[in-house]
C-alpha cells in the first residue's frame, strides 16, 4: 500500500519549501533559470558584477523546484513589474488604489512595501561606505560637477573632509555647484555611476532624488576646517556675490551663540545696539537668553528685559533681521581673530 503524503511533503519525507520562504536572491535566481539562459543572458548585462556573482552562485545551488513554485515567482515578478510601473506612471497612491482592485488590499499593501523599501535607497550608496581619503584619490581629478554630484550624496562629515582637500582653486567651484544644485534625473545619475563603476562597485536609481542645494552645503562648510571655509567663501564672493552671501547667513545662525565663550560673548555685546538685541531674543529660548543674560552687568540685563517686556509684539521678520545683524557681527570679530567659534570635528587648542 502506498504511503500517503501530507500537503506540502515529498516521497522523501521532507516538507517542500514554501514560495514565501525562499529569499530574494533565491527567487531571482528561479526566475533567470524559468526564463531560460537567451533572456537571462541579456539580464546580465545590466547587473553589477558583483550581482551576477551572487546570482550565478544562487542558480548553481538551486535544488529542485516544482512548477507550482516556478509559477507562483513568475506571477511575483509580474506584479512587482506592475506595481513598478504603476508607481512610475502615476505614483504611490495610484499604483496602490490600481493594484487593490486587481490584487486585493493587502496584498496591494505588501507590495508597495517591498517597493518603497527598495525604491529608498539612495545612489552612490557603495561610495557612503568607502573611506573619504582612499574616495578623495579616486574622484579629485573628475570635473568639478561629478564631485560635486557625488559630494551632495555622501554624509557632511565625509564630504567636508574631501572638500577641504580638493585643490584650491576647485573648493569654491565645487561648493557653488553643491549649492546651486537641485535635482538630478536618473539618466545622468546612472551614466556617473557607470564610469565609476569601471574602479569601484556602484548602484544605480530608477527615481529622480534631490541632493545638494545652499543646505547641504552649509552643512558641508560648517564641519570644514576654518582655512578652507574662508578660501572658499572669499572665491564665491567673487564669482557669486549673492550665493556666498546667502550661504555665510546660514553657516552661524543666532542661536549657536551658546557655543561662544563668557569672553566672547561679552566683545560681541559692545558692538550690538541694545535694542537690535531686544529685538533679536524675542523668539528664542531660556537657554539663549540666559546666555546673553549671565554676561551682562545685572542692571543692563534688567534694562534689557524691560526693553524686552515693554517692546511687545515684534514682526518675525524684523526679529530675523536684528538678529542676522548680530551673527555679522559674529562673523567679523572671528574674521579679525577677535574671538573664536567652535565647530564640530575641530580641536580646541587655541594660540
Amino acid at each position: 500500500m502506498a504511503k500517503s503524503l501530507t500537503p506540502g511533503a515529498t516521497a522523501g519525507g521532507s516538507k517542500k519549501k514554501g514560495v514565501k520562504e525562499y529569499t530574494g536572491r533565491q527567487k531571482a535566481a528561479i526566475f533567470l533559470v524559468t526564463i531560460g539562459s537567451e533572456i537571462s543572458s541579456e539580464i546580465f548585462k545590466y547587473l553589477r558584477e558583483d550581482e551576477i556573482e551572487t546570482l550565478t552562485f544562487e542558480i548553481a545551488r538551486l535544488e529542485t523546484i516544482d512548477s507550482e513554485q516556478k509559477d507562483a515567482i513568475l506571477q511575483e515578478f509580474q506584479e512587482l513589474m506592475m506595481a513598478n510601473q504603476f508607481i512610475s506612471t502615476g505614483g504611490i497612491d495610484y499604483a496602490r488604489e490600481l493594484l487593490e482592485k486587481s490584487l486585493g488590499s493587502q496584498k496591494a499593501i505588501d507590495i508597495i512595501n517591498r517597493l518603497t523599501s527598495s525604491l529608498q535607497v539612495r545612489p552612490f550608496d557603495f561610495i557612503r561606505r568607502t573611506d573619504p581619503a582612499h574616495l578623495l584619490n579616486f574622484i579629485q581629478q573628475e570635473h568639478p560637477q561629478t564631485i560635486a554630484l557625488i559630494l551632495a550624496y555622501l554624509e557632511p562629515n565625509k564630504a567636508s573632509i574631501i572638500l577641504q582637500n580638493l585643490p584650491h582653486e576647485v573648493q569654491s567651484d565645487v561648493a557653488r555647484r553643491i549649492a546651486t544644485m537641485d535635482r538630478t534625473s536618473p539618466e545622468v545619475l546612472r551614466e556617473v555611476e557607470r564610469v565609476l563603476e569601471k574602479k569601484l562597485s556602484s548602484l544605480s536609481s530608477e527615481d529622480y532624488t534631490a541632493a545638494g542645494g545652499v543646505e547641504s552645503i552649509v552643512e558641508i562648510l560648517n564641519l570644514v576646517d576654518r582655512a578652507s571655509e574662508k578660501q572658499i567663501i572669499e572665491a564665491l564672493e567673487d564669482e557669486d556675490p549673492e550665493l556666498a552671501e546667502e550661504i555665510k547667513k546660514r553657516m552661524f545662525v543666532f542661536e549657536d551663540i551658546v557655543m561662544l565663550d563668557d569672553r566672547a560673548i561679552q566683545k560681541v555685546m559692545r558692538e550690538v545696539d541694545s535694542q537690535e538685541l531686544a529685538k533679536a531674543l524675542k523668539s528664542v529660548d531660556n537657554e539663549v537668553q540666559d546666555k546673553i543674560f549671565k554676561n551682562m552687568s545685572k542692571r543692563a540685563a534688567s534694562m534689557l528685559k524691560e526693553d524686552m517686556e515693554y517692546m511687545g509684539p515684534v514682526r518675525l521678520k524684523d526679529v530675523e533681521e536684528a538678529q542676522q545683524k548680530i551673527v555679522s557681527i559674529i562673523r567679523h570679530l572671528e574674521d579679525t581673530g577677535e574671538i573664536v567659534v567652535a565647530r564640530a570635528g575641530e580641536d580646541e587648542l587655541v594660540v
